[in-house]
């Protein structure tokens, strides 16, 4: 598979730098070693033992390809890794290593290893986004525009309470996987069928579960209660988290991708060299951030699926169900954290046109504001006749291009002229004025600002 050129591009090149696949054989061994030091803190193997495991072990060449191959025939790189280790130690030390250890134990344990600061760079970028929305949320608490149901114009809101949208979605998600960071990932350590077995002595009926916490203490994890080997609520929790998250990331950049539409023009994305070019048009500047966010996180959200469907595992081993989550976890894990340098730059950059969107709400000669002025002719006119009248007036300055309140007056002299007088000019400009008419969006940007920084 071109991996450079088709899959990496949406995935974040720093987290790509920091998941390869000797991070994965080091947080392998990092598992193994933090092993070692705690069941020789709980006396279960010699002093001394760890120590000399490291030494032996840290500076040691691993044979990737060598790994690589032998997972076709142990299943996973657990496997082929241990028998590594082993032999790469002195006779003496053989015994002790992996002791009490199966293969889940490890791959488990080195993933939640691996993407631990996967989930800082997530949450440290979030907060960028965060920062990047509050003062354009600020600036634009008045800005009227559009606010369309179904693609179409329905009535005005404020520029301002749309950034406060994203800006809510994407921080209700920072929070959400960041109660999962919060407390450390969990360690795997349950040995072959989950209960420790081999570590039991007499007496010591829980060295198992002690070796379990000491281990997730020495590797930065959280302790579970029991082993998860096939209780895949942490992974589920995981992945969803990371689906949140691109569902916020993807509704952003929908919503500008269609604001950048020429028609409509309300934004553009931030501007530089060759950025949103077209390889055969060059008076096109696509809205390529956005369409590098929605590719990354469509691919998340097929990778939550088959995550969701491997969450019922046999027995204690899962059979598939297992090996299919490795990638698309860690997948998920780099492709987010592509989508949110993208967003950040968005909305650090974004350009905002607040004259086109003055122009698109006058686009219908006014009709957007056919709802508050039939309100406001209703007591008088009655329901049908005022909604009958707003809507003509609308049309007639659409076809005329003349202020909607000037179409709306004439049309109650020469329909209406007994009742025309009632109805003052400043109550018809006002009743046809968008900006007037933008209901709570501004005490709703002042709400949002209040929780995004409490």
């Amino acid at each position: 598979m071109p991996a450079d050129l088709i899959q990496r591009p949406f995935m974040s090149q720093h987290a790509l730098a920091a998941s390869r696949d000797e991070d994965f054989v080091a947080a392998m061994l990092a598992f193994e070693l933090a092993l070692a030091d705690t069941q020789e803190a709980e006396g279960a193997i010699p002093a001394g033992t760890a120590e000399r495991m490291r030494e032996q072990l840290e500076g040691h060449a691993f044979d990737m390809s060598a790994i690589a191959a032998g997972i076709a025939r142990g299943g996973n790189a657990a496997i082929p890794f241990v028998k590594a280790g082993r032999a790469a130690l002195s006779d003496d030390l053989k015994r002790y290593w992996h002791l009490g250890a199966t293969s889940q134990d490890v791959v488990d344990s080195a993933l939640m290893v691996l993407l631990t600061p996967r989930l800082a760079s997530l949450d440290a970028l979030l907060l960028r986004c965060r920062r990047a929305a509050l003062p354009l949320m600020q600036a634009h608490e008045r800005t009227p525009m559009v606010g369309r149901t179904l693609m179409q114009q329905a009535l005005p809101i404020t520029f301002g309470v749309k950034v406060a949208h994203w800006a809510l979605g994407l921080e209700q998600a920072r929070r959400r996987l960041a109660a999962l960071a919060r407390p450390g990932l969990p360690v795997q350590f349950g040995g072959a069928v989950g209960v420790h077995s081999g570590l039991d002595e007499p007496g010591r009926e829980g060295l198992g579960l002690s070796v379990m916490d000491g281990l997730a203490e020495r590797l930065g994890l959280s302790a579970p209660v029991l082993p998860w080997h096939t209780d895949r609520q942490p992974i589920h929790a995981l992945a969803t988290a990371f689906d949140a998250v691109a569902g916020a990331a993807e509704k952003l950049a929908l919503d500008v991708a269609l604001m950048t539409q020429t028609e409509l023009g309300e934004v553009s994305e931030p501007a530089g060299e060759g950025m949103g070019e077209s390889s055969s048009m060059p008076h096109k500047r696509n809205p390529v951030r956005s369409a590098m966010i929605r590719g990354a996180c469509r691919q998340i959200h097929g990778h939550t699926s088959v995550i969701l469907n491997a969450t019922a595992q046999p027995l204690e081993r899962g059979l598939g169900e297992w090996h299919a989550e490795w990638g698309p976890l860690v997948d998920s894990a780099l492709l987010l954290e592509g989508a949110l340098e993208q967003a950040a730059v968005l909305l650090e950059g974004l350009e905002v046109h607040g004259e086109a969107m003055r122009r698109n709400l006058a686009v219908t000669g006014g009709a957007i504001m056919a709802e508050p002025v039939a309100r406001l002719l209703t007591p008088r006119l009655g329901p049908d006749a005022a909604k009958g009248l707003a809507a003509e007036a609308a049309e007639q300055a659409r076809r005329q291009g003349g202020a909607y309140a000037d179409a709306l007056e004439a049309l109650l002299v020469s329909r209406h002229g007994e009742l025309a007088a009632e109805f003052e000019r400043a109550d018809l400009e006002a009743a046809s004025d968008p900006a007037l008419y933008l209901g709570s969006s501004v005490a709703q940007v002042a709400r949002a600002i209040a929780w995004l920084e409490c």
